[in-house]
This record gives C-alpha cells, structure tokens and sequence, in this order.
C-alpha cells in the first residue's frame, strides 16, 4: 500500500484534501490526522471492518477501546443514552479541547469501537482541520494515536510516518501538535467521576466545574476491557529501556557511562548527553514524545529520565514516564 502524505494549513485548510481524505474514510480506509493532542488514526466507528484495521495496522490488543472524535455537541450526544448535566457542563468548560468523557452508548456504537464495553469515550479535537474532516466526512471518528501500539505517541506526521508508512492511506500533515500528549479521560457514568488518565486538563480544572471527582486505581483493572485507552502498564514506551530517577539524573547518568553504557538523560539541566524540557508542564508536555523520539533514535543503551516533582500539576507527565519505564512482558 502506498501512504499518501499531504501537507495542510491547520486553521485554514485545503478543502479539497480533506474532500480525498474524507472519501477514504468513507470507502473504509485508514487516514492520519491531526489533532492538538498527538496525530490520530481515524476510521469511520460506523465501519466495522475499517475500525478492524486500526488494531491490525497499531498491532492493537482487541481489549483496548477506542477514543471517538466529534465535530459537535449534537454529534456526541447522538451517540450516547445519558447526556446528563454533568456532561454538559464539561463539554461547556473542556470542549473543543484535550478532554475525554466517557458514557454509555447507544446500540448504534459498535462493539469493535469499545471493546465490547457498554460505554463510549467521546471528545471534540481542538484543532479546526480535525473538526472540518470529521463535518466533512459525515460520520464520527475512532482515532487512537497514530503509532505501533504502546509504542512513543506520535506529535508529528514524520512520527506518523516512521511506523506506519505502507500500512494506511493517507496522512495529514498539519505541523507538530501543540500539547504533546493524550487527552484526559474522565468517566462521567460514576459518582463522583472518575478519572481514567490524566491529561492537560487537570484534576483542579475539572473539580472547579463540577466539584470532587476520583482516581481510577490501576490494581483494581479487572481482565477483559480496560474502560479506557492509555491504560496498560507499559504505554507511549521508547523501544531503548528508559530508567527513571527522582533527582536531577546526572548521577545515573554518570555511572552508567562509567560502566560503558551508550546514555542520555532527559531533564532539567542543560549539560553533555542530556536533553533539556521546560520546568513547566505545559511546555514538557509539548516537548516531551519529540525528545522521546528523538533519544530513541540514537542507538542507546539506556535512557535517564529525571522525574518531574511529584505534584498535582505533573500528574499525566508523570504518568506518561512511568509507563514508558514498565518492563516490555
């Protein structure tokens, strides 16, 4: 299969390829896409067969369940049994925007987009090509990250393209996604809600719409469906064995180049064989998958991450690292 890659202005975008774009998804094809969080790979949810082969391309467990992409309220709530309050006043605070909310879902959802879970994770991208596609396209869109599966997220289409050329379409390149990682996934069917994978919009942000919400506890995750996606134990991992550290890391750094190690160390200080992200977790956030990318591409024995602090604020960036860090099985 050859993968087609078309470059797009994000805020004023060429009709006609998102036109081509759409008519492959519409034919059952796979396309790329951007959007403000990392690239997606987009199928039609109304397309069994088309959705079948986001997992075959990602090499995606049947278990995880996909994020759908709306282009409006109306368009989500034409998807679900339950557009509550709580719901509403979310998608009035969080949408368009880096945020998922998880509901029950009408029949006409099919399983293969769910896992087989009775519920549905449904956001509205932030980025105005995203939302025109899906408007022209006509049908929501399943788009998990646009990468081998558990594989570094991809934030660019060249990303897009080192895992995934020859196995979709089409790619849309609309420059490197401004926030850097995934979504927050927030289940609103429980009470209070509960959060199922932290993102830039944070815990605080949300309690201050709606109040006291909880954490999902990873040792209560049942076998069968996760009931969210960026639930396994080992995600958005570089293929070099990453350590973490809870210090600066130059130490680590130090002793396993001693010990004739290939290394370097993502943190927070400018210095030899380290890779320097802003002390913001905004910033980190948007540099993070392209250093990852980047140290994963120079043949490394290992990769030193200094963790950032332990904080509210740093909660999704510490949850990215901590899986990149998790073992391979």
């Amino acid at each position: 299969m050859h993968t087609q890659l078309l470059k797009l202005d994000p805020d004023n975008p060429d009709l006609e390829v998102l036109h081509k774009a759409a008519l492959i998804l519409n034919q059952g094809g796979l396309v790329a896409i951007p959007t403000e969080t990392v690239y997606g790979l987009a199928a039609n949810i109304f397309d069994p067969s088309a959705v079948a082969k986001i997992y075959t391309a990602k090499g995606r467990p049947g278990n995880n369940p996909l994020i759908v992409h709306v282009y409006s309220v109306e368009q989500a709530k034409s998807l679900v049994l339950n557009w509550n309050d709580t719901a509403q006043k979310l998608a009035e605070a969080f949408w368009p925007g880096p945020f998922t909310m998880v509901l029950d879902k009408k029949d006409l959802v099919p399983d293969c987009v769910t896992a087989g879970a009775s519920s549905v994770a449904l956001r509205i991208p932030k980025l105005f090509v995203t939302r025109k596609l899906i408007e022209i396209a006509g049908v929501p869109l399943a788009a998990p990250s646009a990468n081998i599966s558990g594989a570094i997220s991809p934030t660019t289409a060249s990303h897009v393209l080192k895992d995934l050329d020859g196995r979709i379409e089409m790619i849309l390149d609309a420059g490197p996604a401004s926030g850097g990682i995934e979504s927050t996934v927030l289940d609103i069917r429980s009470n209070p809600p509960t959060l199922l994978r932290p993102g830039l919009v944070t815990v605080q942000m949300i309690e201050k719409i709606i109040g006291p919400i909880k954490q999902f506890q990873q040792q209560h995750l049942q076998s069968g469906a996760f009931p969210s996606p960026g639930m396994m134990a080992r995600h958005y991992a570089p293929k070099t064995p990453v350590i973490n550290v809870e210090n600066s890391g130059i130490e680590m750094l130090e002793k396993l180049k001693k010990e004739g190690l290939k290394v370097r160390l993502l943190g927070f200080h400018k210095i030899e064989d380290a890779i320097c992200l802003p002390e913001n977790p905004v910033g980190y956030a948007s540099a993070l998958y392209a250093a990852l990318h980047d140290l994963d591409a120079m043949g490394l024995d290992r990769i030193v991450i200094a963790l950032p602090p332990n904080t509210p604020q740093w909660l999704a960036i510490r949850d990215r690292l901590n899986r990149a860090a998790t073992p391979a099985d």
